[in-house]
């Protein structure tokens, strides 16, 4: 029986990838074409297609990403899907989920700047902005409960998300201020609970 040539195998590889690469990118695009409302309204098509219909990462990677994404400048889908692209095909990977997701916003806000200015009064555009609205703000309800479901719950992660959320809605703390102080709380708290529990 006749082994295969290293070329071939080579072949098959390079086949694989360029699919898995291929794959994220009509991923990201499909995700940025469907979703209206930015990130936050993004993170159940996300996690449905990302973790649910491929498997390329859990529930609980996808949590670490949106909490990285949200941390680091730069919109949470253009930082999630270049996270999310690296972890599965690399720099290539990266460049196309982040392309993809970019693509169709980028193509409906220049086909709408150049459109709005002419129908932007119309009643019917008008009606159809307040859909879109409402629309947005269940997703976002929906990606919230998502997130609260699969997160840790105990004390010390509730008082946090309670105080993080109480500086930004009531005391009109910038989350830009309120994202770091809470990612040094958690790292002194962990250093406490290990030192607590000898390493």
């Amino acid at each position: 029986m006749r082994l295969p040539s290293v070329e071939y195998i080579i072949r098959i590889e390079v086949t694989g990838i360029m699919k898995k690469i291929l794959n994220l990118f009509l991923t990201f695009l499909k995700i940025g074409a469907f979703t209206f409302g930015g990130g936050y309204a993004m993170i159940p098509l996300v996690q449905r297609e990302t973790v649910e219909n491929h498997r390329w990462i859990t529930d609980d990677e996808l949590l670490d990403i949106i909490a990285i994404a949200e941390s680091t400048p730069g919109p949470i889908a253009v930082n999630s899907a270049t996270f999310v692209g690296y972890r599965v095909g690399g720099t290539a990977g990266a460049l196309l989920a982040s392309l993809g997701v970019i693509l169709p916003s980028f193509t409906v806000i220049l086909l709408i700047s150049l459109l709005l200015r002419r129908f932007g009064e119309l009643r019917p555009v008008r009606y159809a902005f307040f859909g879109i609205r409402a629309g947005v703000l269940a997703l976002i309800l929906h990606s919230l409960f998502k997130i609260a479901r699969s997160g840790r719950h105990d004390i010390f992660s509730i008082v946090i998300a309670v105080l993080s959320f109480a500086a930004v809605a009531i005391f009109d703390v910038n989350a830009l201020f309120v994202v770091p102080v809470a990612a040094a709380v958690g790292l002194i708290y962990a250093r406490l609970i290990r030192g607590r529990l000898g390493k």
